[in-house]
């Protein structure tokens, strides 16, 4: 039991500094209040995540499985509508939910998918003694494929208007409710897949699973609740004090510090094995940022005493141009269920690129090389568009059956197969 419970007693240990600081009121220096605040939400992340996966064992069904992955991703949302709440009353604060919402997407994306495909055809590379080149996704992925391409066609008026009005994010969370129905309807695979700490709670006796898993849901949630704001403010102040564009920190270090739950247990299943599965947690991921996060802003903009919109700058607009962009590549590239090496080199690298080329005329040339390869891929790939769009329209055994391709058999020599 004590094995099983250490993970979550180290966390429980890292976050409580956090949660002394704020019952208590004192004040910390920003780069003080940076590490206490960012340490806890990381700690509540990973308690969080654990608790989600060991869930599945008591709580079965696709929809329950979409619930619990929308709760493990709360750290992110946390901080997130923070700053699209305070924009209502602090115009300001609207480039800050601007910012973490393309960060995190764009590191969900250039960094999760990349890296989890790499590892796991290096996985299956020694595995099987010869190279792989590509992998085999289930073909139940083209479902959120769909949803994902619709997302990513209505987040086109995002940078086309300068806003992210409130009706678009109505739409979005309408998206985001057809879909959870849609993955409600999906067939239960039997037993969960679990890793790491999870796998040891969702083995325990239910008698001891269930309450422990509750406490850690509330515990977490506590946590994350009390950190959200305090971290939000730190990430601003301490980037002023360091000397760093705050801009840039809430973009990136926010995302990478509530997503690394999710990373690492993505590449714990592609070292395992199930590349698929790995592959499909960040894609099922995606979903969610690209359609519950967009459509909670401008709500809760709007509750923060804002207007109908979120009214963009021209730094703000870039940012959703090169996400909208990248996320098209990405689906381009998974239009066949496969994703092959190069690929994944290629999303890793131009996400890289971002990083050395500031400024806007750097950053539209990157959007226009995202874009003008995700169209020659469509155009390549063009019978695959049809199917993968009208997936979330019909059922779920259309959606398996292979799209007809001449010249691409079900198992190339090279590539990981679908172990389903």
């Amino acid at each position: 039991m004590l094995r099983t419970l250490r993970p979550v007693l180290i966390c429980l240990a890292i976050a409580l500094p956090a949660l002394v600081v704020r019952v208590s009121g004192l004040h910390l220096t920003p780069a003080l209040g940076l590490v206490v605040f960012g340490a806890g939400v990381v700690a509540a992340a990973f308690v969080l995540a654990w608790a989600a996966e060991a869930a599945e064992v008591d709580i079965s069904g696709g929809l329950a499985v979409a619930v619990l992955a929308v709760i493990a991703v709360l750290p992110e949302y946390a901080v997130d509508l923070y700053f699209a709440f305070t924009a209502g009353s602090r115009p300001e604060y609207v480039q800050f939910a601007a910012a973490n919402m393309t960060g995190s997407n764009r590191l969900l994306l250039g960094l999760g998918w990349s890296v989890v495909v790499l590892v796991s055809l290096i996985i299956a590379s020694r595995r099987s003694g010869q190279t792989v080149r590509e992998l085999v996704i289930d073909s139940r992925y083209r479902l959120e494929l769909g949803f994902l391409m619709i997302a990513s066609l209505l987040a086109l008026i995002i940078p086309l208007s300068g806003q992210i009005h409130l009706i678009l994010g109505i739409g979005m969370l309408a998206l985001f409710t057809y879909y959870l129905l849609r993955v409600a309807r999906t067939e239960d695979e039997g037993e969960p897949e679990l890793v790491g700490p999870a796998a040891r709670i969702g083995a325990l006796p239910a008698r001891l699973r269930r309450p422990l898993v509750v406490i850690m849901f509330v515990g977490a949630a506590v946590m994350i609740i009390a950190c959200a704001e305090p971290f939000a403010e730190s990430l601003i102040s301490g980037g002023r004090s360091l000397g760093i564009d705050e801009f840039l920190l809430v973009q990136w270090l926010a995302p990478l510090s509530s997503e690394a739950p999710e990373f690492i247990v993505a590449i714990m299943f592609a070292v395992r094995g199930k590349a698929s599965m790995a592959i499909g947690t960040l894609i099922s991921a995606k979903v969610n940022q690209w359609t519950l996060l967009i459509g909670s802003l401008p709500v809760a903009y709007l509750i923060g005493g804002g207007g109908p919109s979120l009214q963009l700058d021209a730094r703000q607009v870039e940012e959703f141009s090169l996400t909208v962009a990248q996320t098209l590549l990405g689906i381009a590239i998974l239009l066949t269920l496969r994703f092959h090496r190069l690929a994944a080199l290629a999303m890793l690298g131009l996400f890289a690129v971002q990083f050395g080329v500031p400024g806007t005329e750097g950053r539209y040339v990157i959007t226009a090389v995202y874009a003008v390869i995700a169209v020659v891929l469509m155009i390549i790939h063009r019978r695959h568009l049809v199917p993968t769009l009208t997936a979330p329209f019909r059922s779920l055994r259309s959606i398996t059956e292979p799209v007809a391709s001449p010249g691409d058999p079900s198992n190339r020599p090279g590539s990981v197969p679908d172990h389903r």
